[in-house]
């Protein structure tokens, strides 16, 4: 994994607006790496850039990820610093993706050999 790689997502990351989460799977799509989630998680593991707001990456499911190195204080802070932008978690500890997800236009990439219009 590259630095280029990770300061695409945080590029990512840092556009999801207060309130609003992305899973780890949409951050990867929208930075143009899609199926590479797991990445992302890397990526947030390895931050140091106070600007990034890393607490709004969740999981696919909805709920916070407490993965390895991260115990549950990491996971306090983040229910805590989402709550505080006024996003609601349920006593199952989950955030409803319908209603709180940030989906930014990803620009596609053209496929090669597809026909141009016609002028």
């Amino acid at each position: 994994m590259t630095s280029d790689e990770y300061a695409g997502y945080y590029a990512v990351i840092r556009k999801i607006p207060e309130g609003r989460v992305m899973t780890y799977g949409d951050v990867a799509i929208a930075a143009g790496h899609p199926r590479w989630a797991r990445r992302v998680g890397y990526a947030l593991s390895s931050l140091n850039d106070k600007t990034v707001p890393w607490w709004r990456v969740i999981n696919a499911q909805g709920r916070i990820s407490v993965g390895k190195g991260r115990g549950h204080e990491a996971a306090d802070l983040q229910r805590h610093l989402l709550e505080a932008e006024g996003v609601y978690i349920d006593l199952e500890g989950t955030i409803d993706l319908e209603a709180y997800r940030f989906a930014p236009k990803v620009k596609r990439a053209k496929k090669k050999g597809s026909p141009k219009a016609p002028l």
